[in-house]
């Protein structure tokens, strides 16, 4: 059997809107009543996240001094993940037709996130995932879990899954954060990089993954050569 553990923001989730929302968001909430800033564009503020710029520089790009940078960066982690501005996440282009084409070709599916369970399961009800991802087939953390770091837990939620899935031939691991690849490889297995999500080339070719492409789509053909969107499945 082969598996694919695949990450939920980057491969299957485009979340750049609410991103864009909650920068807005904080950006308003962070500056003085009358002071002008500069709202950064979607595009500009999206390379800047890709780039992996720090939240305060983020804040002082868009006029606020070092003490309202800080609070915009405070703001921002405690807002960004919030249930109601889930509302903004969109599915990457092809993602789901991506995901058919692996379960017809009976490659067992399984996500590893960061997201929080309640995080999670929204989308999942929303846009129909769960028929590609049962519930034992799915790892994320808790919703009163105290995250240490992504690059620290995420491997740690890799062992979990390891631990727990059944025993497969080959699995893959695809996601767009150094996170990914870190847990991918602590546990020898295979990663693919994304360009789909919130980390640039330049970013993820740091952490030496096996391959970067565009996006899941793109995928297929590494993780099963006869699989691709201009195939259909076997009978």
């Amino acid at each position: 059997m082969l598996r694919l553990i695949t990450d939920f923001d980057g491969p299957i989730m485009d979340v750049s809107e609410r991103y864009y929302h909650v920068y807005q968001l904080c950006l308003e909430r962070a500056k003085a009543p009358d002071q002008p800033v500069t709202l950064l564009s979607k595009p500009d503020f999206w390379r800047c996240k890709r780039a992996k710029v720090p939240e305060r520089a983020i804040g002082q790009r868009s006029g606020l001094n070092p003490d309202q940078a800080r609070h915009f960066a405070h703001l921002r982690r405690e807002l960004v993940h919030q249930v109601p501005y889930l509302v903004y996440d969109r599915l990457i282009p092809r993602a789901v037709e991506s995901l058919e084409i692996l379960q017809a070709y009976g490659i067992d599916l399984a996500i590893l996130t960061m997201r929080r369970e309640q995080e999670l399961s929204i989308p999942l009800d929303r846009y129909d995932l769960g028929r590609f991802f049962p519930p034992s087939q799915r790892y994320c953390i808790g919703n009163t879990y105290s995250k240490t770091g992504d690059v620290n837990d995420k491997p740690l939620l890799m062992a979990q899954a390891l631990a727990t899935l059944p025993p497969a031939e080959k699995t893959w691991m695809i996601g767009d954060t150094e996170a990914d690849i870190v847990a991918a490889q602590t546990h020898n297995i295979p990663v693919i990089g994304v360009l789909s999500g919130i980390r640039d080339r330049e970013r993820l070719a740091g952490y030496y993954p096996d391959r970067i492409v565009a996006d899941l789509a793109a995928a297929l053909e590494i993780i099963c050569p006869p699989l691709s969107l201009t195939r259909s499945p076997l009978p």
